[in-house]
Parts: structure tokens; C-alpha cells; sequence
């Protein structure tokens, strides 16, 4: 007697098929569980950020800051003042323009940036060892392939801006 089923080959089960919403699901869980890591200075998210992007683009004004951060000015403001306080940013004289000030993250800044950046490196580590190896290099690649075209996006964006 014959069985069919002795003939289906054995090996992982693809996936169903998955949709918008849960792609959408899975990055949210993802960006939480790698956010929650990062314990280091305390720091909101919208702290972090705005760190982060002095970090990567150099001194701002508060304007430019608020929106590339996408809040209100006085929002940008009392944030900045908050991070002065704690000694992670500081204003400084705009030396293109005497009436202008830049803010600028400090070296405590930098560090706490350095810390929960490995933080969150350490916490994505943590979850893609519990993946196979196929799925380590599909994770790799997705990200990767994600950061490249937000990158071009926001080139264009800029592009349009000016």
C-alpha cells in the first residue's frame, strides 16, 4: 500500500501569509521590546530622539530642531531645557549669526547616547539568537533594505524642502 504523504517532502512550514497590519504588529513589538532596553539616562523617547539627531547633524536652532522632530516650538523648547538642566545639551551662540542660537549635545550626552545604544544593540542581539540562521540573515537583510530606502526617502523629502 502506497501512502501519499510518505512522498511530501519534510522541512520547515513556510509561513502563512502575512498582511499589512501584521507586518505593522511585529515592527511596533519590535521598536517597544528594543526601546524598553534602554534604560540609561532616564530619557523619553522624544529626549532620546532629539539627542540622537544632534548627535548624527551637528548643532541646530530650536526651529530646525522642532521641526525635524515634528513638535511645536515651545515643546522643543521646554525639552531642551530639560536636557540643559540635565547636563546632555547645552545653547550656544550661533556664530553665523549673533542673534541665533544653536543647541548642541554635550560629551554626557554622547555618552548616554553610546550607552543606550548598545543597550538596544544588546536587546535586538538577545532576540535574533533566538532565531535561526535563515532567519538571522532575512532579519539582516530586511532591516537593512528598510534603512536604506527611508534614507533615500528622506533625501528626497529634503530635496523638495528646498
Amino acid at each position: 500500500m502506497h501512502n501519499a504523504l510518505m512522498d511530501v517532502p519534510m522541512g520547515p512550514v513556510p509561513p502563512p501569509p502575512t498582511s499589512p497590519d501584521d507586518l505593522i504588529i511585529a515592527v511596533e513589538q519590535m521598536i517597544r521590546y528594543v526601546r524598553q532596553s534602554a534604560r540609561t539616562g532616564g530619557l523619553s523617547t522624544a529626549a532620546s530622539s532629539t539627542l540622537a539627531r544632534l548627535s548624527r547633524e551637528g548643532p541646530q536652532r530650536l526651529t530646525e530642531l522642532a521641526r525635524a522632530e515634528g513638535v511645536s516650538q515651545p515643546n522643543m523648547t521646554q525639552l531642551v531645557t530639560r536636557l540643559e538642566r540635565a547636563g546632555l545639551a547645552r545653547r550656544t551662540a550661533d556664530a553665523s549669526d549673533g542673534r541665533g542660537v544653536l543647541v548642541e549635545v554635550t560629551s554626557t550626552g554622547l555618552e548616554i547616547l553610546a550607552r543606550r545604544r548598545a543597550e538596544r544593540a544588546g536587546a535586538l542581539d538577545q532576540l535574533m539568537q533566538d532565531m535561526t540562521v535563515p532567519e538571522r540573515q532575512a532579519t539582516t537583510t530586511a532591516l537593512l533594505a528598510l534603512a536604506r530606502v527611508i534614507h533615500n526617502r528622506q533625501d528626497t523629502q529634503e530635496e523638495h524642502r528646498t
